[in-house]
């Protein structure tokens, strides 16, 4: 009985040395309902942008939306696990440019402000998702 009382408080142990996992900026989007909304609006907006509606004209625009609300939230630190295909697997054959990736960032930013997301949230999830605009673009 001692030996398994040891074994549990060496294992309570390590479990309360593991570091937190970091959600406050999932939180500051509004949780899932937050980063739906967010994915939703900027949808919304890049249906009406004439830059880059073309890119998504040919698209399961469901699994967009549902594959983009699962990589957000799970870059923003939620409990998420993004299933979908790699960025630079997602995008072979667009050859999308600098200009297109960077409309599609003013969208995101637009949806987010739409949404009360304070700005230095916005610019954490967008430092986030920058290292992607390589996997990207010119695909």
């Amino acid at each position: 009985m001692p030996r398994l009382i040891l074994l549990v408080c060496l294992l309570l142990g390590a479990c309360a040395q593991q570091p937190a996992r970091d959600d406050i900026l999932y939180r500051q989007l509004g949780g899932a309902p937050g980063i739906t909304r967010i994915v939703e609006g900027m949808l919304l907006r890049v249906a009406a942008d004439q830059r880059i509606v073309e890119h998504f004209q040919r698209v399961d625009i469901q699994r967009v939306r549902d594959k983009l609300i699962e990589k957000l939230c799970a870059e923003a630190g939620g409990p998420c696990v993004y299933t979908g295909d790699s960025m630079e697997e997602s995008h072979k054959g667009l050859a999308l440019t600098p200009a297109d990736f960077n409309a599609l960032v003013e969208n995101l930013q637009a949806a987010m402000t739409a949404e009360a997301v304070p700005i230095p949230a916005q610019n954490r999830l967008l430092a986030r998702l920058a290292p992607m605009r390589g996997e990207v673009i010119d695909r």
